[in-house]
């Protein structure tokens, strides 16, 4: 169903299942969540309210006339969803990217904030971005590589490593542990339209979305369950040692970038024991 901004923007909302309210705050940038809705989605149902969201600019929600994409107006957009589904509080799972976001949300929030749940979640982006672009220069082969330049912008930097491992068809190797699973989310995807003026205004203005999230997390006291990935090398693999919030756990899951499709039913675990556990509201 789509619900409309305070700022005339159609977003993409799809409720289903049975539970405590869980919004999804996908990454991508401006991804959508259709691939987690349809691969990953189904399980989690069975136990929570599962509330999808296609941001602002994203995969089938509208696009702003003006290009209002800002980490603030994200951010407001869930604040809105939340009362126009009249939920108190909601858990908020965020993928990659949209840590960012979800830690925005919570930081403004914190009220109707019950759990975060930041599977290989972003929280601080120039250091995902040199994280990327290190372990993908590696994956080039060494005869075909230019050098890199490190007096180079980061997001050129960025692109120009990700155009070629586009072109080399080495990109999966960053996202997936396996083939097969690559497969999957290439067929699901096939044929699907989807928005991308987020993804492609993001880098004129960034604003806060290059802000460093991670300090912030020490005053952010809600539970927290913080999933990674072992050879996860876009979010970096280290990554989730700066945070600080006062109640997380933490699991490692084998696997790169997309645990829920790596190692579905480990991360279904995980999520639906945080869950179980959380205080009654």
């Amino acid at each position: 169903m789509p619900l409309t901004t305070s700022d005339g923007v159609a977003l993409y909302v799809r409720v289903a299942g049975h539970g405590t309210p869980c919004v999804f705050v996908h990454g991508g940038p401006g991804t959508g969540s259709y691939g987690f809705e349809k691969l990953a989605g189904q399980p989690l149902e069975e136990k929570l309210q599962m509330i999808y969201v296609d941001q602002r600019g994203s995969g089938r929600s509208a696009s702003h006339a003006q290009l209002n994409y800002s980490l603030e107006r994200q951010v407001q957009d869930l604040e809105e969803i939340r009362q126009q589904l009249h939920l108190k509080k909601w858990v908020v799972m965020a993928h990659s990217f949209g840590g960012i976001i979800a830690t925005a949300y919570a930081q403004k929030y914190p009220q109707h904030v019950q759990a975060l749940i930041l599977a290989n979640g972003i929280l601080n982006l120039p250091a995902a971005m040199e994280s990327t672009i290190t372990y993908g220069y590696s994956l080039l082969p060494a005869t075909t590589r230019p050098p890199l330049d490190s007096a180079m912008p980061l997001p050129q930097r960025y692109f120009m490593v990700s155009a070629m491992l586009q072109q080399q068809k080495l990109y999966n190797q960053l996202q997936y542990a396996s083939d097969s699973t690559a497969a999957r989310v290439s067929r699901l995807m096939q044929g699907q339209t989807s928005n991308h003026d987020f993804a492609a205004n993001l880098f004129k203005a960034p604003g806060r979305y290059v802000e460093d999230f991670t300090p912030a997390t020490a005053s952010l006291t809600m539970p927290v369950l913080v999933l990674t990935g072992q050879q996860d090398y876009i979010t970096g693999p280290e990554h989730y040692k700066s945070f600080l919030f006062p109640q997380q756990r933490v699991v490692v899951l084998p696997g790169r970038h997309m645990p829920f499709l790596d190692n579905p039913k480990e991360f279904n675990q995980a999520v639906q024991g945080f869950v179980r556990k959380l205080p009654r509201r």
